[in-house]
């Protein structure tokens, strides 16, 4: 018998009950795959999204028609992860935590062999696994998605329902974990929270002979053990995960970044102490995956710059030092931070629409757009900061990748004008704090 009946107003809201095993065989099922491929051929934008709930439903009963819309808009959602995600089968919570397969596949290729995966879900990382892999999890509903996903993918695996908790584990196992960081619809930041909770899972690194560990990028390092190292990893900019390593799989590094697709890594390493001074004529904006690894320093070192401020995590030089770990910016102007300085500055450059970028300060972009009423032809970038502990503005123009061209106007320096403009003489009401 189904135990869920998903009702349209929980669609909507994306409070959607977990999964029964029993619901996912009428998932599978000729009729459950007629109805799924009948909802993905429906208008789901958002606009369309209620008149497809009722013809999913009438057609395919209150039972089977939710799931299946369900199912088919989390399926246009998986494009963003995986390039069949939409031939995939998912569940909500899933599809959340689920690795970009550019970053599953590279994780993969780490491994040599057949690789243990505990919580394997329904399959994500189990399937970028070497062949012979085995896949371990509690919940038999994801259990048989994995398996669908497998045949989707011309993957054979093994799987087994069972307490990852409880396991006896093979001494010469490669063991990969990626234990559950939801409750519900929230995500769980707290790794004690996690299921199984992290402190178990790296337990488990005494048992075997290697043990790899997806977390959360935002991990506290102080939760850690010494003996486990630390990948930050980023895809395009955007970091993605963490990834612990002890045994065999430990790094030679206790910790480094790893910027995909190219394969980047940068791993930690003494250097001298950065000095700290105001910004010069470039401005670097390193990797998340540089920062969240707490490899500035060794950014710094290498272009030979310094840092704006001891806490801040841009980097100042008199050369843009060619360097995959940053974005290079030239600073046009550096004032102060008030608004009526900068929109006075930025009205001088011709700007309308703004990129903000701001670390060290509480200024929300969206709200200091609106405030700043630009109404120009050029896109400009400012950057919302501290240098030596004072809050400052800089409008700076983006340095364009070696072999490439800048996808904007840039901004153009007006004649002459000093980079250092403006004095913070606005009212209480606008200047900001960070």
């Amino acid at each position: 018998m189904v135990r869920h009946a998903i009702g349209v107003a929980a669609l909507q809201q994306g409070r959607v009950p977990p999964l029964t095993p029993a619901q996912v065989r009428r998932l599978l099922s000729p009729e459950g795959r007629a109805a799924v491929a009948a909802a993905e051929a429906l208008d789901l934008s958002a606009s369309g999204r209620l008149q497809a709930a009722e013809a999913v439903r009438a057609a395919a009963g209150p039972e089977l028609g939710p799931l299946a819309l369900d199912q088919a808009l989390l399926r246009r959602r998986a494009l963003a992860k995986h390039p069949r995600g939409d031939e995939l089968w998912w569940t909500g919570p899933a599809l959340e935590q689920a690795s970009s397969a550019e970053v599953a596949a590279w994780r993969a290729a780490r491994f040599e062999g057949p690789v243990l995966d505990l919580c394997c879900s329904v399959g994500g990382d189990l399937l970028a696994l070497p062949q012979g892999s085995v896949g371990v999890d509690l919940d038999q509903a994801r259990l048989l998605l994995a398996q669908a996903n497998a045949e989707v993918l011309g993957r054979s695996v093994a799987l087994a329902c069972a307490d990852v908790t409880r396991l006896s584990l093979p001494p010469s196992a490669d063991v990969f974990v990626d234990p559950g960081r939801r409750a519900g619809a929230r995500r769980v930041f707290d790794p004690r929270a996690y299921s199984p909770p992290l402190a178990e899972v790296l337990a488990w690194g005494d048992r075997v002979r290697s043990l790899t560990v997806k977390v959360a990028p935002g991990i506290d390092y102080s939760d850690l053990p010494d003996d486990v190292s630390v990948e930050l990893v980023s895809l395009r900019g955007e970091v993605k995960e963490a990834v612990l390593r002890t045994g065999s799989a430990a790094l030679g590094a206790a910790r480094c970044a790893t910027l995909l697709p190219a394969g980047h890594v940068l791993a930690s390493a003494p250097v001298a102490e950065p000095l700290v001074r105001e910004p010069g004529r470039w401005l670097l904006e390193p990797d998340g995956a540089v920062v969240r690894a707490h490899l500035v320093e060794q950014v710094v070192a290498a272009v030979e710059g310094w840092l704006l401020d001891r806490t801040i995590a841009y980097v100042s030089a008199d050369a843009p030092t060619p360097t995959p770990f940053g974005t290079w910016f030239e600073v046009l102007e550096v004032m102060p931070f008030g608004l009526k300085a900068l929109r006075q500055r930025l009205r001088a450059h011709d700007a309308g629409p703004l990129v903000v970028k701001k670390r060290g300060t509480a200024v929300e972009p969206d709200v200091l757009r609106a405030r700043l009423k630009l109404t120009g032809s050029r896109e400009v970038t400012v950057v919302l900061t501290r240098s030596a502990g004072r809050q400052i503005a800089m409008i700076v123009r983006r340095l364009p990748a070696p072999g490439t061209a800048s996808a904007a106007e840039p901004a153009q320096r007006p004649p002459h004008t000093s980079r250092h403009a403006g004095q913070a003489t606005d009212d209480p009401g606008e200047a900001a704090d960070g």
